[in-house]
């Protein structure tokens, strides 16, 4: 499955699962600092394919570009870009506006490379697949520190946040954002629709904001939260959002990769910069994909059952 990418070149072709990818601007050095270069960003999304593509298939993908490099400007598009290969599959998404985009979707290594070529460093996928876009496979939460709260205060909340949603009888899975906080993951059996799965989601990070007033905020307002505590994200979970996939390189001065990991090393004090391009393909080799469980038909948490 594995794509060989070619070092010293500037444009390549790649054939990966029957497909010709063409592959641009290689040596474009996307974090000049650490002396990544396009070429090797897409070299780490090949390495770590075989565990990514499971957790993106069948789903619209958001791009997020990059074209001048992590540091550089970005842009959000949703609509799949022409010309394009034909064999790139895209979801058909209405929205409110009663106009109807054409999303890609990362089916393959093919498709991955070719999303990754457009200058897409972190990945952005839908939280429903594609033939039901309006419920979705998991609730999640987005600990997202507030100015003067450490990192060890986000690991602190996901510990709290997980214990109150396994008293629930919920799965949780963590991994890190790769930007500054932890995002937790339930597999929940599809069947509620986005803003069901949303209003429950503000209601949780409510309780854990009465629970714990000192660590934890609700406070959507960027304004009026209080400095110091661990934002519990419920407003990700509503229609159409997006966060950074697991295995995502983010545009962080380390290059970190949003990686998942244990309750354990979340325990003993891991740090983002702990999981970065250089360092991810080792562990995964080592330890296979920790979120496996997102992906399972078994050990799905019914939500319905608390609505």
């Amino acid at each position: 499955m594995m794509a060989k990418i070619p070092a010293g070149v500037r444009d390549a072709e790649v054939r990966a699962g029957g497909h010709t990818v063409q592959l641009t601007n290689l040596e474009k050095v996307f974090w000049p600092k650490l002396g990544i270069t396009k070429g090797d960003l897409l070299r780490y999304y090949a390495s770590v394919s075989s565990v990514l593509l499971p957790h993106l298939r069948d789903r619209a993908m958001v791009m997020k570009r990059y074209p001048n490099g992590a540091s550089g400007k970005w842009f959000f598009m949703k609509r799949a870009p022409s010309p394009r290969p034909e064999w790139i599959e895209t979801c058909a998404i209405e929205h409110a506006s009663g106009s109807v985009i054409d999303f890609p979707m990362v089916q393959d290594l093919a498709s991955l490379l070719w999303v990754v070529n457009l200058g897409c460093i972190d990945l952005n996928q839908w939280y429903a697949r594609c033939d039901d876009v309006d419920r979705p496979d998991y609730l999640h939460f987005d600990l997202d520190p507030v100015p003067g709260a450490s990192f060890a205060r986000v690991r602190e909340t996901a510990l709290l946040v997980r214990e109150a949603l396994e008293a629930l009888g919920m799965t949780v899975l963590a991994k890190t954002t790769g930007s500054s906080g932890i995002h937790l993951y339930v597999p929940i059996v599809r069947g509620p629709l986005q803003k069901r799965v949303w209003t429950f989601a503000k209601e949780f990070a409510r309780v854990m904001e009465s629970r714990a007033p000192k660590l934890v905020t609700a406070e959507y307002r960027v304004a009026h939260r209080p400095r110091g505590r661990v934002l519990v994200d419920y407003n990700q979970n509503a229609w159409g959002r997006t966060l950074a996939s697991v295995y995502s390189v983010r545009p962080s001065p380390r290059a970190a990769v949003s990686t998942p990991v244990t309750w354990a090393e979340i325990e003993r004090g891991i740090e983002i910069d702990d999981f970065r391009i250089d360092n991810v393909p080792r562990r995964v080799k080592k330890l296979g994909d920790l979120w496996k469980p997102l992906l399972a038909a078994r050990g799905r948490f019914e939500l319905e059952k608390l609505l």
